[in-house]
């Protein structure tokens, strides 16, 4: 799978780069037929603690599946939205198997 991080107004540093590329290999255990995934990393100009958006747009045939988290740490919002998109892939997965 492909993994594009896009950093919204800011410069990611390479470890967080890393970080994300590794969540996102994960993922492919559950469902092998993902073609891209676009990571936009954000961060939001307020005062509270949680401004750090991730949103996951992971590309699969035939559908999009779009994930959006908002968190303290980027880390933190990776691991949430991979992990709904670990339980999205797997009810994909479980769809298509009942078609067959």
């Amino acid at each position: 799978m492909k993994v594009n991080i896009h950093a919204v107004n800011f410069n990611v540093d390479r470890k967080l780069v890393d970080f994300v590329q590794e969540r996102m290999d994960k993922l492919e255990k559950y469902y092998d037929k993902v073609i891209v995934a676009d990571v936009f990393l954000k961060v939001e100009a307020t005062s509270e603690k949680e401004n750090k958006i991730v949103e996951i747009r992971m590309h699969v045939p035939g559908d999009d599946l779009m994930v959006k988290k908002q968190c303290k740490s980027f880390e933190e919002a990776v691991d949430s939205s991979a992990d709904a998109l670990e339980r999205l892939l797997l009810k994909r997965k479980e769809k298509i198997r009942t078609h067959i």
